[in-house]
């Protein structure tokens, strides 16, 4: 594998509750992936969605991190604390964003809504698109999406392969400030990500299908595009992404490092496709880097 001395990669759980099984498979790739090209590692903290944060997950989650024997480079980021990023972003935006007062039930219930993205989400039909409704209150903000069959943007995942989405068909115009206030996630990885010079991401598949999302908008922001690449995810016993919304327990409960590295971290790694034996946390991690990049070899792009 070819080092790459500009490589900055990031982690970015939302402190919504511990890490579980299916978080802990993405920062264990997210960190082998900087190590193996010799780059950088950040954690970003995404508790820009105040309603589902809880109180001292952040520090868990770090603490974690930290007792899987990932060290971050540079200083933790909070998405709270950059809201006037998101706002200049904004008004960058200009007259692509407007206010929208649907609701999802009125999304769903669109003559013009007869068929739903792959992944069951609502395609928005574009109602208040040239002006509110009588009696509609603007609540989101949405950003246009070109009403044309070439906005289909495509990128060449490093795990997965080529995929692209067409945003006018598949999506329509998106959120990038919520009903509620808060910032929407397209708007705020985008910038953060911009801001913070990432040009690697590794991330679950689940995520996949936000990426032409955000290159949209790292388009239209003028921000750079960095590589992509997403691993499998976690499913549950009945079949569910493992997540904190379904009921996933948290890996880390204190125990002994040994106890962590036989019932978390080898796990996650076999789950990954890494055959990594060690005795010792400080051991798979020698053993783990190498055997990362080797796996990369074998992926659609290679490394």
């Amino acid at each position: 594998m070819t080092a790459r001395n500009s490589y900055i990669g990031r982690f970015a759980p939302s402190p919504t509750g511990p890490l579980h099984l299916g978080s802990l498979v993405a920062a264990i790739a997210s960190y082998l992936d900087a190590k193996a090209h010799h780059g950088q590692w950040l954690v970003r903290v995404e508790d820009v969605d105040g309603a589902r944060n809880v109180h001292g997950a952040d520090d868990h989650i770090l603490a974690s991190l930290q007792r899987c024997g990932m060290h971050w480079d540079g200083e933790v980021t909070w998405q709270t604390k950059r809201y006037p990023l998101y706002q200049h972003a904004l008004e960058q935006l200009g007259d692509l964003v407007y206010a929208c007062g649907c609701s999802r039930r009125e999304i769903a219930d669109s003559q013009l809504n007869q068929v739903t993205h792959h992944n069951q989400a609502l395609i928005y039909p574009g109602t208040c698109r040239n002006g509110l409704a009588p009696g509609k209150v603007g609540r989101a903000l949405r950003v246009k999406v070109p009403q044309s069959p070439h906005c289909v943007p495509a990128f060449d995942d490093r795990w997965t392969g080529h995929y692209s989405q067409d945003l006018t068909a598949e999506v329509g115009d998106f959120i990038i400030r919520r009903a509620d206030g808060y910032w929407a996630y397209q708007l705020a990885v985008v910038v953060d990500d911009g801001a913070q010079g990432i040009t690697d991401i590794v991330r679950g598949v689940d995520l996949l299908d936000s990426t032409p999302r955000q290159l949209y908008l790292q388009q239209i922001l003028g921000l750079p595009q960095p590589s992509y690449l997403h691993v499998p995810v976690v499913l549950n016993e009945a079949g569910d992404k493992m997540s904190k919304q379904t009921g996933a327990i948290a890996f880390d409960d204190g125990s002994d490092p040994q106890q962590l590295l036989r019932s978390a971290i080898l796990p996650a790694a076999r789950f990954l496709g890494l055959d990594v034996q060690a005795d010792s946390i400080d051991a798979f991690w020698r053993a783990a880097i190498p055997a990362w990049a080797q796996l990369l070899q074998t992926l659609p792009r290679g490394a």
